[in-house]
């Protein structure tokens, strides 16, 4: 602690933002629900922009399966809960981080204090956790906090942001009190309309709805990590164009592909209403509710 310096810690970012843009940067709050795949490599990569307070939710413990993708998932770190490996990975970057914890993941009661005074929120959570997704964005959509959701896809990530005053996420997903299937599909559809990823999965049954799984890769994660962090430091400078749903971006490394996406109505526009059907037919066998 003793020779840490916030200035000279984070120094090699002065040059694409100013000092005085650093500043900024450090006195920010950023929520991220989910400490897992994009959760961690978020706060690490926030950490080490300069960003210095975050609120961290998970209830998770770190397990084998997480090693593939998830930057807090190492051998020390079995059986820990990733809220406090996560918190420790970004307090060794900055020791002077202000960090709140929750333990219990994000739900009804905690989610006031989750979103108090934040600047930011990143959407982090399992594919699955349909209620606690929809929960924190209609609450940041009623408190004027931008969020952005950013989903790994085969080797590439697609970005979705909600910003005050533009559309929301309930507006463009139109998630209501749908079925889980229906959010689920709703879900896949609307995070990547051009389905980049798609056509190079060579084993289509790792995709199994029914069990709550999908294939991922780290680099994935980190294109994820990059793309969120960018949105956030412009969105905290105030410097540099913000694409606000129903506008994505989606970039594929694998192909070699960026693709803006812009889908107005959201989930209203024909072709994912067409996708959204088929999607319905093709897992309404094997998905089970939770």
């Amino acid at each position: 602690m003793s020779r840490f310096s916030y200035d000279q810690a984070f120094s090699r970012n002065i040059g694409w933002v100013t000092p005085q843009e650093q500043a900024i940067l450090r006195g920010k709050r950023v929520a991220i629900a989910g400490g897992g795949g994009v959760g961690g490599i978020h706060a690490t990569t926030l950490a080490r922009l300069g960003v210095g307070k975050f609120h961290l939710a998970d209830f998770d413990t770190f397990d084998v399966v997480n090693f593939n993708r998830q930057v807090g998932a190492n051998m020390s770190t079995l059986d820990q809960p990733k809220v406090e490996v996560i918190a420790r990975m970004v307090r060794d970057i900055n020791p002077e981080a202000d960090i709140e914890m929750f333990p219990d993941g994000v739900n009804a009661d905690n989610l006031p204090r989750f979103l108090s005074g934040v600047d930011l929120y990143l959407d982090s959570l399992d594919f699955f956790a349909f209620d606690a997704r929809q929960r924190t964005f209609a609450a940041c959509a009623e408190r004027g906090i931008p969020s952005t959701t950013a989903a790994p896809l085969g080797m590439g990530a697609a970005t979705l942001s909600f910003l005050p005053g533009r559309m929301s996420f309930e507006d463009y997903f139109q998630w209501g009190e749908r079925p889980e299937l229906e959010k689920a599909v709703r879900f896949m559809v609307g995070l990547a309309p051009a389905g980049l990823h798609r056509g190079y999965l060579v084993v289509p049954s790792a995709i199994n709805l029914a069990e709550r799984r999908g294939p991922s890769t780290i680099m994935a994660i980190n294109l994820c990590a990059g793309m969120a962090a960018t949105t956030a430091l412009k969105l905290f400078i105030g410097r540099g164009k913000v694409l606000a749903a129903p506008h994505g971006l989606h970039f594929d490394a694998y192909l070699n592909k960026l693709v803006h996406t812009w889908r107005p109505g959201g989930n209203q526009h024909p072709l994912h209403r067409l996708a959204i059907s088929m999607g319905v037919k093709m897992y309404s066998k094997t998905f089970k509710p939770s």
